[in-house]
């Protein structure tokens, strides 16, 4: 009898882990669609306000309100991308007159000099690290190739786009039917629980998103100042795109910095590279590091820190796994999704005094 009731239990835990890895594995075989579902879920809880003010001032009724709700997301969209055109076409010309085997001969000589002047010891780990093939061996052919890349991507990015405005416009005009729907798929006993999360993940990511907004709108300054002071072209556009990429956590400022490198270099292409474009270059990559350093230890932690109530090692781990599991979106998203999911789990059982105590 016994054995038997061993043996049950063995083959029903198996069972249930065969049925969670069959569901986790179809979540990750349509991570597609689900990262079109929550970035729409996002857009929709930020336009939330919009729709609100419109229906209860202006007395719109669902469908007009989300039109007009999308029509103006659309129309902020379509006047950024369109400022980054005289950009995108500025650079692919001074791109098309880049000669790469020039500018690699150039990098050269200006190691070899510093080189010779500072790391004479033969024996130094520098030394020898400069005098490896690893420089004499660099190709800065790929820098043309970038601007083929970006327009590469914006076919997907097209699609993406035009999918998260369709799904969005739904959640906006037939959000209350929708909440209705997934009403019925709820137990009795939560669904008096039901309109305290709702509650707070409103509030939660209407803070996470505010400080989000504010963060942007700082660096943004502070990128504009210092491409001012360095000289280069198209400062506005530059430093809101270098800012807008602080949204991909940790990512992000690697591309940012990146990208302002290599805006320096194409923006003084012409002009001798040792004497003038690496002064440049290096002035840029300096003030790109006081700007990030400003970012982590003082405006991340004043913005950040009791906006979403997580601990930063919670939130560097959540970032990881969405990372992992659904790449630079998952990024973006890890955090108001995690929020969203700790906040259903903290009310679902909120009679459960460990998750309860885990949690907060």
């Amino acid at each position: 009898m016994i054995s038997k009731v061993v043996t049950d239990g063995i083959l029903g835990a198996i069972k249930k882990i065969i049925l969670y890895s069959l569901v986790l594995y179809f979540l990750y075989i349509i991570r597609p669609i689900l990262i079109y579902l929550s970035v729409s879920l996002v857009v929709a809880v930020i336009l939330n306000p919009t729709i609100l003010f419109l229906k209860t001032k202006l007395k719109f009724n669902n469908t007009f309100a989300a039109i007009t709700s999308i029509t103006g997301l659309v129309s902020i969209i379509f006047l950024i991308i369109k400022s980054f055109i005289p950009l995108l076409v500025e650079q692919a010309k001074n791109l098309s007159l880049l000669n790469s085997s020039e500018l690699q001969s150039s990098v050269n000589n200006i190691i070899e000099k510093y080189s010779d002047l500072y790391f004479t010891n033969e024996s130094s780990i520098i030394n020898s690290f400069i005098n490896s093939k690893l420089f004499n061996q660099l190709d800065f052919g790929y820098i043309t190739e970038l601007l083929n890349n970006i327009v590469s991507s914006l076919g997907s990015f097209s699609i993406g786009l035009f999918t998260i405005i369709f799904i969005t416009f739904f959640f906006l005009k037939d959000s209350e039917i929708i909440l209705e729907k997934l009403k019925i798929l709820i137990p009795k006993k939560l669904k008096s629980n039901i309109n305290s999360s709702l509650s707070q993940i409103n509030e939660l990511l209407s803070r996470y998103f505010i400080a989000l907004i504010i963060q942007i709108t700082i660096l943004f300054v502070l990128y504009l100042i210092l491409l001012a002071i360095v000289g280069i072209n198209n400062i506005i556009i530059i430093a809101f795109l270098c800012a807008l990429l602080n949204l991909i956590p940790y990512i992000g400022p690697l591309i940012s910095g990146f990208l302002l490198a290599v805006l320096t270099l194409t923006n003084y292409i012409d002009i001798d590279f040792g004497a003038i474009v690496l002064s440049k270059v290096v002035y840029v990559v300096i003030g790109f590091v006081i700007v990030q350093l400003i970012d982590n230890f003082l405006i991340q932690p004043l913005l950040f820190s009791k906006s979403v109530k997580s601990h930063p090692l919670e939130i560097f781990l959540t970032i990881l796994v969405f990372g992992f599991l659904f790449g630079v979106t998952g990024l973006i998203l890890a955090v108001p999704c995690y929020t969203i999911i700790k906040v259903v789990v903290r009310t679902a059982y909120s009679k459960n005094s460990t998750i309860t105590k885990f949690l907060n």
